[in-house]
């Protein structure tokens, strides 16, 4: 192991982490929201967005990422939609855990009995409230185990972003690969950043997962 090769690559390694931590959160947190609103259209049953956002969810759950990368970075500028790869990287995490999410989030939607909802709305509840301080605090706790199993899956998918020219992680371990030929090194450089993002996550979840225990709130 060559350290002295290890520590002047660090400067590389951090560059594309925080790249790679960037990315990868804003196209998390875009991916919740569109979790949430299929989530939400699928438990309402909306006549004709329910069946685009399952054709959605089918789409984007039986493609791999890499293909939608490279229909949105290679395909949309065909048809005059220009983008660069940080924007796009973001755009299939996003489009890809979006499905993830919504089947996440309408499971926990799912296991909350109607008679909770019908209760609240018998208490003079509208809607909105009875979604926002009856349903969705109970749904949101279980769905935290599949939540967090879908952020650290993107979180890890995003070493596909090198095929499209993407500076992140694992754009640089194979670009040092290939210059200096140092692979052991290169690689032991990569796992240890992706520990270094990945297992905050991990633990967080596990806390949130005790903290929010199946709507008990810490019990």
């Amino acid at each position: 192991m060559n350290w002295e090769f290890i520590m002047e690559s660090l400067p590389l390694y951090q560059k594309a982490a925080w790249l790679t931590v960037k990315i990868g959160f804003v196209g998390v947190a875009i991916s919740i929201l569109i979790g949430l609103l299929c989530a939400a259209v699928q438990y309402y049953r909306v006549p004709v967005l329910r069946r685009m956002v399952a054709v959605y969810i089918e789409l984007s759950r039986n493609t791999p990422l890499l293909i939608q990368l490279f229909f949105i970075y290679y395909g949309l500028p065909k048809i005059g939609i220009q983008t660069d790869a940080a924007h796009c990287g973001i755009a299939g995490l996003a489009f890809l855990g979006g499905s993830y999410m919504a089947e996440a989030f309408r499971s926990g939607l799912e296991a909350i009995e109607p008679v909770q909802l019908e209760s609240a709305l018998s208490l003079g509840m509208n809607q909105y409230q009875a979604m926002r301080h009856v349903i969705l605090p109970q749904a949101v706790s279980i769905s935290i185990p599949a939540f967090m199993a879908n952020v650290i899956f993107l979180l890890k998918e995003t070493s596909v972003f090198s095929a499209i020219s993407l500076m992140d992680l694992m754009f640089t371990a194979k670009d040092l690969i290939g210059v200096y030929y140092k692979t052991t090194e290169s690689l032991f450089l990569l796992v240890v950043f992706y520990l270094m993002i990945l297992l905050p996550v991990s633990i967080l979840g596990s806390l949130l997962e005790r903290r929010l225990r199946y709507a008990g709130f810490g019990a």
